[in-house]
């Protein structure tokens, strides 16, 4: 949360130039650069969020320089993902509301990071400037876990993006609700990918409801109704862009479809079930001989888990 003394502040910081490095994270507060002591987002849903901070705790983050890719905040404990990232959190939150208002993001990499799970920026934190925010989605972590994830690029010569038309003078808190509706709005249009239910029924009709790994088939009532997932290979959505196909697709159970998606059951090339944790094979996957299966679906999952089986 904004520390009540320091009210957002989105843009440059007088006095900051671009490249200036601070010893700690008490100079970058009193600078007005990041205002908050530890979260790495300064803001929230109300006010939005004006700064980030790069050091290294996320194992998803991708830094390209002029494009990065920073991972949310949430579900960490002793340094370690135990559970999914919520948009409902203080600083992601924030940040959807920062792209909705099309306001700047300033950008903080720690230096010199070091450390296991609790990883530090031993060298001190250096401005990168401006960024905004290109996109944002939800997808599965390397930990198996859903995370928030934001595209951020470089403002070229600390060009502020154009902000929305201002509301009017007599709008009050009226206007302010309907701003926030309208994040929410962008929030559900990120989580909710478009399906073709057809595939996913195909699919399900083709295995008559039965696991493609574990071969177990679960009723659900006397009149042999059973359940069972459709499992995306190549994860939906941003950034795997996984194609809804029907060679993308598998039929499995609760079980074998959380650790599918975690990481825990990898496909080799001819297809074994490998538990890539006690690095042992588990199964054949069963195939029906009308259901064709793309190898570079199943090696764009392998992928996400590199080193995990050989």
């Amino acid at each position: 949360m904004a520390n009540a003394s320091q009210p957002v502040i989105f843009g440059s910081v007088p006095g900051v130039q671009e490249g200036d490095v601070f010893p700690n994270r008490e100079a970058l507060r009193l600078a007005k650069v990041h205002r908050v002591g530890q979260a790495g987002i300064a803001g929230g849903a109300r006010e939005g969020a004006d700064s980030i901070v790069m050091s290294g705790g996320y194992p998803d983050d991708r830094d390209q320089g002029d494009v990065i890719y920073y991972t949310g905040h949430g579900g960490r404990e002793n340094g370690v993902q135990v559970r999914d990232q919520s948009w409902s959190s203080p600083g992601n939150a924030g940040l959807v509301r920062t792209s909705a208002m099309r306001k700047p993001v300033r950008v903080v990499e720690g230096l010199d990071i070091r450390g296991g799970r609790r990883r530090r920026a031993m060298g001190g934190y250096r401005y990168r400037g401006l960024y905004r925010i290109a996109d944002f989605w939800m997808t599965a972590g390397v930990e198996g876990f859903q995370v928030c994830q934001f595209e951020l690029r470089k403002i070229v010569s600390e060009e502020v993006p154009i902000p929305p038309p201002a509301p009017a003078a007599d709008a009050g808190a009226e206007q302010e609700t309907e701003v926030e509706r309208n994040v929410r709005r962008l929030v559900a249009a990120r989580e909710e990918v478009a399906r073709d239910w057809r595939v996913a029924y195909r699919v399900k009709e083709m295995y008559n409801d039965r696991c493609q790994i574990c071969r177990e088939r679960i009723l659900v009532s006397l009149d042999d109704q059973a359940f069972s997932n459709c499992a995306h290979i190549k994860a939906l959505g941003r950034p795997h862009d996984g194609p809804d196909r029907i060679e993308n697709v598998l039929c499995l159970c609760p079980n074998c479809h959380v650790r599918f998606d975690r990481g825990v059951f990898l496909i080799t090339d001819d297809f074994q079930v490998i538990d890539s944790l006690r690095r042992e094979k588990v199964a054949d996957l069963y195939r029906a001989d009308e259901h064709e299966i793309a190898i570079e679906y199943v090696q764009a999952h392998r992928s996400r888990w590199p080193g995990r089986i050989g």
